[in-house]
């Protein structure tokens, strides 16, 4: 099994510890007695393991997790004489170090679970006693050097090791836990800086996982001083705060969280939907293991904890599932998927509802309550496959069922689902909500990467960020998290202006040369978001608007122009229908075969998806095929590297045809998710396209609030303005928002009144003027 960065214990157990034989010489860890390293060992022991709290999930869980720990136990040699397991070659820099140690922990912990497959029997323990010192020795001591990824060394091993250390320490003498962790001291002995290169400070997720490798380390080998600077290291102490991981940051792009709610990692990277949830995992079980001791959080941090769920994570939440437009190149990992990351934020906000009291606690437990209920693609409380869906990825499996059955006894009223239209300026993100369905955009810029492809991941990314629409839907809550990265066809995707052809080669984090990206909120089921759009030779390029309304999404393209000669296409849909999957397609209310050519069509159809309605002359493909592909086709990396499995999912594409060599052309159609046909027909008549120019695109809605893109000066109906600008018109508001960040006002002309909109350090943020 190929064990990734975070959910390497997908095929592992996670257990409670059982009763401990008695040796003399060995720190007393069963209990959380009155002193705090002790409850702090208990406390991490109990986010392996959980609470044995009783329950048919459990049962079944633990059968299926304690079967690959069985697995990983009869396939181990602990003679000495060659590798523990015969798949994972022993050796400096072995790119299999990270592997060893999670097999290693699925074992422990299986054996520390009562009522579990290995629980409490002797020759495991003994195994695992024995799998320590040669690991030990052969691949992680402090004499080894760090050879390829710091992160194995700093932050992936040490979690794993801790992780088995904590389930076993009470059959481990105090200088054996000081010789298994003495690696860990060399390399997260100053959790603010990197081991390997002390001029980096650690940032975000890091700094978070640091902190509180540190304080556990502490606790299991009695050195205070390194819990203290693991706690001080959640705020940087030692550097004046300047890389605290609470800080909010007021600035365009940057590791870490921002006042606006967004959460950067790599720079340019959005990562709510990893490095985001890595962080708050960690800073939950640092509340979790330190509560009730002389270290724990003030108050006024863990509220600042609590508050992050609701503001930078739920918004991107659908179906219990992270939105894939902040998952950076997380979403080429097939043990990674959407739904997967999307347990590991419910259990870190279970945890944290643990220690919460009165309305947070109640809030955190419904948004918790809500992404169980609706998480129906993959049942949180289910595991029938532990390479698959086990929460996680410290707290995993058990825990996260057990906490999450103790927050249900309690009758807890799940979050109701709220209208939402939210934009995250500082990293270029947007998301819109509907009592239905939700969309989101993955876009670049000159502040936001492109796309991010590093480690051997995300090979198949090189139109991710070129203005993909994501949709999701009820009744494909799955459509992302099945096998779709390494089937889907990449140079198609879903709202982007692309050419045919070969693409280029990957870059790592690349930028464009565009500022022009973002948009303006008019209201919580409204607003509209714009992208002067380059391709990544610079050959391609267009003005791309996307209007969004309760009943859809309206796309404008203008100005697409391109000299490379190859063809030039804008991608309607691209649906994953599954396996063998079915759905009548519908234009202009006749079906349409595999592959057709559908010239001016006004609307489509898609059975179970929703509607299209074109809103201009256009000839559309329209082709249904098969396509397959392995998750080894889309990542390579060394401990996330997929399967070499072939997946084969059926596509329907829907794609406008601009020709080769195209200049100044343009597009216009409607995306109305969900509808029925009568509905998509009856939408035809709903929208008013006012412009749709390099310059101005714009729309008209029903109640005639006028939404407006400007890419520079110039004027639409009854508005104009002094330089890019994103408008919203009403009876008696304007909304506006600078797209590029980088101006320090824009004049807006409404209605024969002249107002300065002020937008020095605004970063792409809506400022609403009254007309009254």
């Amino acid at each position: 099994m190929p064990v990734n960065r975070r959910t390497a214990l997908r095929g592992g157990a996670i257990a409670a510890a059982s009763a401990a034989l008695v040796a003399t010489a060995r720190p007393a860890f069963a209990a959380p007695a009155a002193d705090p390293l002790k409850k702090i060992v208990a406390g991490y022991r109990e986010l392996q393991t959980g609470v044995n709290r009783p329950s048919p999930e459990r049962t079944a869980a633990l059968k299926n997790l304690g079967r690959v720990a069985k697995s990983y136990y009869d396939s181990m040699s602990v003679s000495g004489e060659g590798p523990l397991w015969t798949d994972l070659p022993l050796g400096p820099g072995s790119d299999y170090t990270t592997s060893m140690y999670a097999r290693l922990r699925a074992i422990a912990v299986d054996w520390g679970t009562p009522g579990s497959t290995l629980s409490g029997d002797p020759k495991v323990l003994d195994g695992t006693r024995k799998a320590l010192e040669l690991i030990y020795a052969s691949q992680y001591n402090p004499q080894v050097g760090e050879i390829g990824n710091w992160y194995t060394y700093e932050i992936g091993v040490p979690y794993y090791l801790l992780h088995t250390l904590v389930t076993v320490a009470d059959q481990l003498t105090a200088d054996e836990l000081a010789r298994y962790v003495s690696p860990v001291k060399r390399f997260v002995g100053n959790p603010n800086l990197r081991a390997n290169n002390p001029k980096i400070v650690e940032t975000g997720a890091n700094r978070a996982d640091k902190a509180l490798i540190s304080i556990v380390s502490g606790a299991l080998t009695g050195d205070t001083a390194w819990i203290r600077t693991g706690i001080d290291a959640i705020t940087d102490v030692a550097g004046g705060g300047a890389a605290s991981v609470l800080a909010k940051l007021d600035r365009a792009a940057g590791d870490g969280f921002h006042a606006d709610g967004s959460f950067i990692q790599h720079d340019t990277i959005p990562y709510p939907g990893h490095y985001g949830i890595v962080l708050l995992t960690a800073l939950a079980g640092t509340i979790h293991v330190t509560e009730g001791t002389e270290y724990a959080l003030p108050d006024e941090l863990k509220q600042k904890v609590y508050a992050l769920v609701g503001d930078t994570f739920a918004p991107f939440v659908y179906a219990g599932a992270l939105m894939e437009p902040v998952r950076g190149r997380m979403l080429s990992r097939e043990g990674e998927t959407a739904h997967d990351i999307g347990h590991q934020l419910t259990v870190a906000t279970l945890v944290l509802a643990r220690s919460a009291t009165g309305t947070v606690k109640a809030e955190l437990s419904g948004l918790a309550a809500k992404w169980i209920r609706e998480g129906t693609y993959a049942p949180f409380l289910e595991i029938p496959d532990p390479e698959r869906f086990a929460p996680g990825p410290d707290l995993v499996a058990t825990p996260g069922i057990e906490f999450a059955q103790e927050m249900l006894a309690g009758r807890v009223r799940p979050a109701p689902i709220a209208a939402t239209h939210r934009i995250f300026g500082q990293q270029d993100r947007m998301v819109h909500v509907t009592e239905g369905w939700s969309a989101s955009l993955g876009a670049g810029s000159t502040r936001i990467s492109r796309y991010e492809s590093i480690n051997g991941m995300n090979l198949h990314g090189w139109h991710v960020g070129d203005g993909v629409l994501y949709l999701f839907l009820p009744h494909a809550k799955g459509h992302y998290s099945d096998a779709y990265w390494p089937t889907v066809d990449p140079a198609l995707l879903p709202g982007t202006t692309a050419k045919a052809g070969p693409p280029g080669p990957l870059a790592a984090t690349p930028l464009t040369t565009k500022a022009h990206v973002g948009g303006v909120r008019w209201d919580a089921r409204h607003g509209a978001y714009a992208m002067d759009f380059v391709s990544e030779d610079g050959s391609l390029s267009a003005k791309k608007s996307w209007f969004f309304t309760p009943a859809g999404i309206v796309c404008l393209g203008a100005g697409i122009t391109d000299t490379s000669g190859q063809a030039v296409r804008t991608t309607i849909e691209n649906r994953n229908l599954g396996e063998n999957g079915r759905g009548t397609l519908l234009a202009d209310a006749r079906a349409v075969g595999d592959s057709s050519t559908l010239h001016r069509p006004r609307w489509l159809h898609l059975d179970h998806v929703g509607g299209y309605v074109l809103l201009d002359n256009a000839e559309v493909t329209a082709l249904r095929e098969d396509r397959t592909g392995a998750w080894r086709d889309v990542d390579t990396g060394a401990n996330t590297k997929g399967t070499t499995t072939p997946n084969t999912r059926r596509y329907q594409k829907l794609v406008i045809e601009h020709g080769a060599k195209p200049v100044d052309a343009k597009y216009a159609y409607a995306v109305l998710p969900g509808a029925s046909v009568v509905g998509t027909v009856a939408s035809a008549f709903a929208w008013r396209v006012r412009a749709n120019t390099p310059v101005v695109q714009a729309l008209r809605l029903w109640d005639n609030t006028l939404l407006a893109n400007f890419y520079s000066a110039g004027t639409v109906d009854e508005v104009s303005v002094s330089g890019p600008a994103s408008v919203a018109l009403g009876r008696n508001s304007l909304a506006v928002s600078d797209p590029t960040q980088l101006q320090e006002s824009v004049r807006v002309t409404v209605r024969r009144r002249t107002v300065e909109v002020p937008f020095k350090d605004a970063f792409g943020a809506t400022k609403v003027v009254s007309l009254r």
